[in-house]
């Protein structure tokens, strides 16, 4: 029995969103997150640990085809508060189109101190990262997370997921306190969230 034309249209864009991750992959694997958008669950449980009634801007690190970015709006996110820090200008491309009021920032996000200096016009509530921090050497990831920490809100979080088993980031971090998700088996490949906060 042929799919219904509306149910085939919700499929498209989804579709075209993993060609899109899958192609990116092929090109540049170490620098993508994943090789396809991240699924509904991981994106709400990420979403679920940034505060809707705080009021500083929300910053996105890698959101590629923005499945994150839809879970944080679902969530009830202002859109004008989202900052997008995307390093593909295609994707960039993309989020400006599908989120027209948040506002899109391509740049490096492993040089977030520098990508963020003039952006950002009051501390962040949250940041949240699809980078694929488990592929770079651990003096990038603990800059990286400096720098967030630099941007962030006193006790903001930094979510961050990661399809290894071991946390991304050490959980012994001297000041920071860290909890992690259950494992998410609806997801492929399995993730699990891990949140770290500054105490």
């Amino acid at each position: 029995m042929p799919m219904p034309s509306s149910a085939r249209a919700l499929k498209k864009p989804r579709l075209d969103d993993e060609v899109r991750f899958l192609r990116s992959w092929i090109e540049k694997p170490l620098h993508m997150g994943a090789v396809m958008p991240s699924g509904k669950l991981l994106a709400r449980t990420m979403a679920h640990y940034v505060d809707v009634d705080s009021d500083g801007p929300v910053v996105e690190l890698g959101p590629g085809t923005g499945a994150i970015t839809s879970a944080l709006i679902e969530r009830g996110i202002d859109p004008k508060r989202l900052v997008l820090v995307e390093y593909n200008p295609g994707f960039c491309a993309l989020l400006r189109d599908r989120y027209p009021q948040a506002k899109v920032v391509q740049g490096d996000a492993y040089r977030l101190r520098d990508t963020l200096w003039n952006v950002l016009s009051a501390p962040a509530s949250a940041v949240v990262s699809g980078l694929p921090l488990v592929t770079k050497p651990m003096l990038t990831r603990l800059r990286l997370i400096r720098d967030a920490f630099a941007a962030l809100a006193p006790g903001a979080p930094f979510v961050q997921f990661t399809y290894a088993v071991v946390p991304p980031i050490p959980k012994s971090l001297p000041g920071v306190s860290t909890e992690a998700s259950e494992r998410i088996w609806m997801n492929l490949p399995p993730a699990r969230v891990w949140v770290y906060r500054k105490d």
